[in-house]
């Protein structure tokens, strides 16, 4: 199949690419300076040059806190690129895969969130987010597919357990947030689900699906176990509530997500978030040395 992937150079779309490619897929890789999802030229020069089969949209405006203060702009990239995009698919006959996010909920829920659970965005992020997933699934009723994730980490680029591996390292103690829950998410698992998921969009697979590993933690147990696997003490992990780090846009206090899609499509179960840093977090910490000047 022929694949189109954007935002190719951040952390997701890095490893979607390298999981097509692995497969032997033929997919062109398109970063953000390579391809403005916003550009309706620049779009449908893409499609033009590439005429992809699927088309999975990892572009993203993702500075949660920024959007508070700049909606507008969080919303062309995150609502109206997805909705050009999509739109386009039309005119080409391909189909497309869009990556959303747990924030689309309130946040404040007490058991996973399925996939039919009501939207209720607390963040300009959230509604910009929310506005992207719309837009897709008005335009692509039968061939466009929403993928939310959550908690994401990968070797490349900046996350949480990259943060993590650079303090233990650094300082005595590390304070880390405990009231909020979600599921840490390894990106070449979630690549993996939609190389699966490619193939069968626009046949059993429509609508949203989501994607994270199984189980849940909070940031201070994600951080004890990332502690730990460097052979450091957890100890030196104390919790601590939000209120000690305000930010203008308010974290959700509860993100874990239902699989139950994922497991009515038959896809291979989302394998144990420990499990997954396992394996991770040593390739994490060998970029992060081979990147440290």
């Amino acid at each position: 199949m022929r694949w189109l992937v954007t935002g190719a150079g951040g952390m997701l779309g890095h490893d979607v690419v390298e999981e097509l490619r692995a497969r032997g897929e033929q997919v062109a890789g398109l970063t953000h300076t390579a391809l403005d999802v916003t550009s309706p030229d620049a779009v449908d020069r893409a499609f033009a040059a590439y005429r992809p089969e699927v088309v999975v949209n990892c572009a993203a405006y993702t500075a949660v806190d920024d959007a508070e203060q700049d909606e507008a702009r969080a919303l062309r990239v995150n609502g109206d690129g997805p909705g050009l995009l999509a739109h386009t698919c039309v005119t080409y006959e391909a189909r497309l895969i869009q990556v959303s996010t747990d924030y689309v909920f309130a946040g404040d829920a007490e058991a996973p969130y399925p996939e039919n659970h009501p939207p209720a965005p607390r963040t300009a992020y959230g509604r910009t987010k929310l506005a992207g997933e719309r837009a897709v699934l008005d335009e692509l009723p039968g061939a466009g597919v929403v993928v939310r994730t959550a908690w994401l980490y990968g070797v490349h680029g900046r996350s949480f357990v990259r943060t993590m591996i650079g303090l233990e390292g650094s300082r005595d103690t590390v304070d880390v947030v405990d009231d909020q829950r979600g599921q840490p998410t390894w990106t070449a698992d979630v690549a993996a689900t939609i190389a699966d998921l490619g193939p069968r969009v626009g046949g059993d697979a429509t609508g949203v699906l989501h994607a994270t590993n199984s189980g849940e933690a909070t940031w201070y147990g994600l951080a004890r176990e990332v502690f730990a696997l460097l052979g450091a003490d957890p100890d030196r992990v104390r919790p601590v509530t939000s209120d000690a780090f305000p930010r203008p846009a308010p974290r959700p206090a509860y993100s874990v997500l239902g699989h139950g899609r994922r497991q009515r499509l038959g896809l291979a179960p989302a394998r144990d978030w420990r499990t997954a840093l396992h394996e991770a977090l040593p390739r994490i910490r060998k970029e992060a040395l081979r990147e440290t000047p």
